[in-house]
């Protein structure tokens, strides 16, 4: 022991050879601090070249500051991680990065396997728009690319070609069947402009599907001959990681190859979710089936609230069928609440049903189509709902295809929650070599256009030179229901939450469509709004829009939200008029002044 008052001197020598024993003795040699994220990056790494290390954190070693101390004099490196491999020093984070980037980390491992050269500079796992976009983009960078896409067939059997869930069964058919159900207001509409038709009118459900059916088919094809002429290899087969760098792929007929690559890129997307009790994958469908199905529909329940749910419910009302929505909860989830409901509105008063705080508990089936009984229970008590209808559809959500891809083989973690897999700004994953794009992103947008952007900037980061990253901020995007909602921004809930409603000015205004006034219906329905920062020049930080077009209007105010679009700018913009888009350019009344918003003319 010292005397009193006096620290004990470290025994520098004694130090010196521990620290070179530990290099000499392990491998890898990481002396790190246990709170560090640039040391458990450097640790992921080698857990997913599947290669052990040896790790001294030094924040919890009694003598840590003067190891440290030591380091720096052998090394001229005084920060953490400091990384010895086979008793060379590689250095920090971004030395061992590079050193793993450039081959040499793998040199020093004396890991020859890794060495070998890979069959393809980039294999991408899922051929949705992400997917197809980051491919193409690869390969007129010159590298060389396989892309795998493999539809796993709903319980019904439903399956589909090339393009992922956009093109086959989400935005694309959607929209087109919106379409249809517009024109069938246009027709009623028609009369009151002047068109005589004496017919009776109606819808032909299969006619519709086989046009829309036809167009799809075409567009599979095309993107078949894209790849092709860009050179990129497409396997329609099931990927799923074996080890390191290698996968299995498994096509319809059972027959396996094995390929590797230097990069992954997942771009698996999601399928929708089912609810879990009797009869659901039996005798319900989803929307992958719905786009598709031979038949009419019939009298429909549709059990859910997201923006499919009452998509597909608007479309299907606006055929003429007999629609009701069942809501446990709220509707628009992660939307503006005030236009969801406003949404809601307006679909009730257009023939859609809703059955409010229930959940289905069972269905009994008597041939498909044709009569389902539908049991449900209140949320809020004891009560129970029965009814019949021909078909149930489920749109409560969609899940991650993650699970079963064999990503915990290499060490890519996902959240454990809801199969979403965590990345970096760049789409890193935990696993080096291993990126995600797309709907499966944790904590991010599940927008086809957001995967298209995000795939094109990624492979021009690997192979382009670029620094550019996809801007997740202010993505505009439209729900495409029967009375559309565009938005931009931030919602009103989530813009208090943020800034404060004392530091926001909501201004607001019904409208009315000049192409309605004829036809004389639903005045005062129509509704816009923006969200704006008194504290930083009035710009617009939410967009919100509901009435026709709504995607259309939404899309050039997006341009300028992007800008950073104030209010004045807006007061300055000369509208197009007659036009729905002109009422941003006129607002005056704000929310808070209480003033009426009435419209009684254009």
């Amino acid at each position: 022991m010292p005397p009193p008052g006096q620290t004990q001197l470290p025994d520098w020598d004694g130090l010196k050879l521990r620290v070179r024993t530990l290099i000499a003795s392990h491998r890898v040699m990481i002396f790190s601090k246990s709170y560090c994220p640039y040391c458990n990056k450097v640790k992921e790494l080698f857990r997913s070249m599947h290669v052990e290390y040896y790790a001294l954190e030094l924040d919890v070693t009694a003598d840590g500051p003067s190891i440290q101390q030591v380091l720096a004099e052998l090394t001229n490196q005084r920060t953490v991680p400091n990384v010895f491999v086979n008793g060379t020093h590689v250095g920090g984070c971004d030395s061992t990065y590079q050193a793993y980037q450039d081959g040499s980390l793998q040199k020093l491992l004396g890991d020859t396997k890794v060495a070998e050269p890979y069959d393809y500079d980039l294999i991408i796992i899922g051929g949705g728009s992400g997917g197809l976009a980051c491919s193409k983009e690869a390969a007129t960078l010159g590298k060389k690319v396989m892309v795998l896409d493999y539809v796993v067939p709903t319980p019904l059997g439903t399956s589909w070609g090339l393009g992922g869930t956009c093109v086959n069964v989400g935005c694309i058919p959607k929209k087109l069947m919106h379409q249809a159900a517009l024109l069938g207001q246009a027709l009623q509409d028609s009369r009151k402009y002047g068109w005589q038709y004496e017919e009776q009118v109606k819808h032909n459900w299969e006619i519709m599907v086989e046009a829309i059916q036809n167009y799809i088919g075409s567009l599979n094809w095309g993107y078949r001959v894209s790849l092709r002429e860009k050179s990129v290899t497409y396997l329609n087969s099931y990927g799923e990681f074996i080890e390191p760098h290698k996968i299995k792929a498994t096509n319809r007929k059972g027959q396996v190859t094995y390929h590797t690559a230097e990069t992954f890129v997942l771009a698996t997307g999601e399928r929708p979710r089912y609810l879990g009790i009797p009869g659901d994958k039996e005798y319900c469908i989803t929307s992958d089936d719905l786009f598709s199905l031979p038949y009419c529909p019939g009298k429909t329940l549709v059990v859910g609230a997201s923006y499919v749910a009452l998509e597909c419910a608007g479309f299907l009302a606006g055929l003429g069928l007999d629609v009701t929505v069942m809501v446990r909860s709220i509707l628009l989830r992660g939307f503006d609440q005030q236009m969801a409901e406003k949404v809601g509105a307006y679909m009730e008063t257009h023939g859609v049903k809703f059955i409010r705080k229930f959940v289905p508990v069972e269905q009994l089936e008597e041939g498909m189509p044709g009569r389902l009984k539908v049991t449900a229970k209140s949320t809020e008590g004891e009560a129970i709902f029965e009814e019949e209808y021909n078909t149930v559809l489920i749109a409560i959500g969609r899940d991650a295809c993650t699970r079963n891809i064999g990503l915990e083989t290499i060490g890519v973690k996902i959240n454990e929650k809801n199969g979403k897999v965590p990345v970096n700004d760049e789409e890193q994953t935990n696993v080096p070599y291993v990126y995600a794009i797309g709907d499966i992103l944790d904590g991010k947008l599940e927008l086809t256009p957001v995967a298209i952007q995000a795939g094109k900037l990624l492979a021009r980061r690997l192979y382009g030179g670029s620094s550019t990253k996809c801007d997740y901020i202010n993505v505009p995007t439209t729900v495409f229901t029967p009375l559309e909602y565009g938005s931009c921004g931030l919602a009103e809930e989530r813009a208090m939450e943020e800034y404060g409603k004392q530091n926001l000015e909501v201004y607001h205004s019904l409208f009315w469509p000049l192409e309605w006034t004829v036809p004389g219906r639903d005045n005062n329905t129509c509704y816009a709004k923006i969200i704006c920062s008194k504290h930083d020049n009035n710009r617009v930080i939410g967009f919100h829009v509901l009435g026709p077009n709504a995607g259309e209007v939404t899309q050039g105010f997006a341009a300028a939200i992007k800008c950073g679009l104030t209010k004045e700018l807006l007061d300055e913009t000369i509208g197009i008029h007659p036009t729905c888009g002109e009422v941003f350019t006129t607002m005056d009344i704000t929310k808070s002044s209480g003033q009426d918003i009435t419209q009684r003319g254009c």
